[in-house]
This record gives C-alpha cells, structure tokens and sequence, in this order.
C-alpha cells in the first residue's frame, strides 16, 4: 500500500494541530517544524479544512486549529479524503483494458487488501496518534528548514 506525499503531509499536519490543543498554528510553523514545502502544505491544509478536519482564522493572530476533538478524527476517513483514488490498479477504476478482468483472483485479493488497510486506519482516531512521545517530540527537537 502507498499513500501520496499529499495524505502524508496532511496526517503529518493533524498531529502536529493534535499536540497543539487549541492554540492557534500556523502553516509556516508546521512547514518549518516538519521541513516540507509550505506552499505544499498550503494545498494540504486547504483540503483539510473544506473536508472539515481543521478550522483556518485568516486575518492578524489567526492560524489553524482542529475543527473536531482528535478523538472523533478518524485515520481512515482522513485516508479517503485526501487520496485522489484508491485504485491500486488499472481495473479498479472504469474503462479496464485487461483481458482477465471479468475472471481476476488478483484484482479480488488486492481488493481484499485494500479493504483490510482501510479497516484498520477506520480503527484508529488522531488521539492514538498524539501521545506523549509525539508531544515531545515536536515540541523539544530542532526544526528542520527546508
């Protein structure tokens, strides 16, 4: 399984909002803190807030902070969201070309796996990603600039 550097970062994201309670965050704060591109995050952060995971105040003193309680985030539906298609291959989608679609056992058991994925990112929520660890973590190592 792969996801793209888009989820990736918007995981990375939640968690960083997730250690942060309601302080007001800024994308130029998580860039810096992560050492990603900001106008990457920008994007990311962006779907976030229209999929309603995280609130955005514009203006002097705003920034970003959790739209939801980490507990009621849930791993999986933030995986749905952000990932523009979760075809692994060509015969998930419409217009397959592949001779053996009609009959495939690979296309069953990569569907199989995929659900399997699903289910257990479904079996997680921000909270069991925001410990004690991933707090001090981000609050006591360097930042990284990109």
């Amino acid at each position: 399984m792969y996801i793209t550097q888009h989820t990736d970062y918007a995981l990375r994201a939640l968690i960083y909002l997730g250690t942060s309670g309601d302080r007001l965050v800024t994308i130029q704060e998580i860039a810096e803190r992560f050492g990603v591109s900001r106008n990457h995050l920008m994007k990311v952060v962006n779907a976030l807030i229209r999929a309603g995971f995280v609130e955005g105040m514009r203006g002097k003193g705003g920034g970003l902070r959790l739209a939801r309680a980490p507990g009621e985030i849930i791993v999986g539906a933030v995986v749905r969201q952000m990932e523009p298609g979760m075809h692994l291959v060509e015969c998930f989608g419409s217009g397959c070309q592949c001779i053996l679609d009609p009959d495939c056992k690979l296309k069953v058991g990569l569907a199989r796996a995929l659900a399997a994925f699903l289910q257990v990112l479904d079996e997680m929520t921000l909270a069991d990603l925001v410990g004690k660890s991933e707090r001090s973590i981000l609050k006591f190592l360097p930042i990284v600039t990109a």
